[in-house]
């Protein structure tokens, strides 16, 4: 089921989400040409664990049988599109990398994502990275009360595919609060169900997936890395959204 948060709650995802965008500041300073996507995690670890926070990654089970999870961030360079372990991999000039990154303070959850240009990259790629944040702020804006997940779904199919992407369907987002995969899930689709009402005090984590070419995806052989099916490029953002009378609060950014 999906939780309303108490003021108390919030305001540990809050934390969370501040913690969760510390580090996407300090990844935007140290992407660049040859750094290593390892290098990038230890940065992100260190940040988490100095600000006495967990990283929500690092160890989680895999849903294919693979081994745990042995980031504190996904590093998805490129082609693949969520869950790149990060490794030795060297970002070079015209890469894009999508950073993924939780954290659990004091119980609860932030969870954020991010596409970011290694140096200088083609037009198509700063396209891409930018209509998957403005399909991403679509979404958000429907997340009122009154509302349905159906609508957040709406709005960000709307807008990626008017723009000529695709919507990745293997993968959607979600509810978050203490566990970082709570209900309800929220695809970047219209589905047959309509989904939930909101309510002040739903927190969702909300993240287009937004591929240049086909929707589909394939799971590599490490159980985790998800690149699109035929090897074009493939954007993701993400915020931890909460519903509140004032309207939707992103509650992964700087405070």
């Amino acid at each position: 089921m999906i939780f309303v948060k108490s003021q108390r709650e919030l305001d540990k995802m809050r934390r969370a989400g501040e913690i969760v965008a510390l580090v996407h500041q300090r990844m935007s300073e140290l992407i660049k040409p040859g750094i290593t996507t390892i290098e990038l995690d230890k940065e992100a670890e260190k940040i988490i664990t100095r600000a006495g926070a967990i990283p929500s990654f690092k160890g989680f089970p895999c849903a294919y049988g693979g081994r745990d999870f042995p980031g504190s961030i996904c590093a998805s360079v490129n082609d693949v599109v969520i869950h790149g372990i990060p490794d030795g991999t060297v970002l070079k000039e015209g890469d894009i990398i999508s950073i993924d990154v939780g954290a659990i303070f004091d119980g609860y959850h932030g969870d954020a994502a991010r596409t970011f240009a290694v140096g200088a990259v083609s037009q198509e790629a700063r396209d891409l990275i930018f209509h998957t944040e403005e399909s991403f702020r679509c979404g958000m804006e429907k997340a009122v009360e009154g509302n349905r997940i159906r609508d957040i779904s709406a709005a960000v199919q709307e807008y990626a595919e008017g723009k000529g992407y695709k919507i990745v369907r293997d993968y959607v987002g979600h509810g978050i609060g203490t566990e970082m995969h709570e209900e309800p899930q929220i695809p970047n689709y219209v589905t047959r169900e309509k989904g939930v009402r909101l309510s002040n005090g739903m927190t969702l984590a909300i993240e287009p997936m937004i591929n240049i070419g086909t929707w589909r995806v394939n799971v590599l052989g490490d159980k985790w890395t998800v690149v699109t099916a035929d090897g074009k490029l493939s954007a993701h953002h993400e915020n931890t959204v909460a519903v509140t009378p004032n309207g939707p609060e992103i509650l992964t950014r700087l405070y």
